[in-house]
């Protein structure tokens, strides 16, 4: 597994697909904003690492709990 992977992911906002890049070196939970780069809207991006090495990517919008 690389350190650094790309991931594509449907923006919450206006639903257009984008790439986002994990840094698959942070074994804790990340959560970050990433502004779609269609729309410019912040996404709430929820990233975690299994033992496995499996990546679990969630993306929202800003307002979902």
């Amino acid at each position: 597994m690389d350190l650094l992977e790309a991931r594509k992911i449907h923006c919450p906002y206006c639903n257009e697909l984008i790439e986002v890049v994990i840094d698959c070196s942070v074994t804790d939970e990340q959560q970050y904003i990433e502004d779609c780069f269609v729309c410019c809207q912040p996404i709430d991006v929820s990233v975690s690492i299994d033992s496995s090495g499996e990546v679990r990517l969630v993306a929202r919008n800003e307002n979902e709990g």
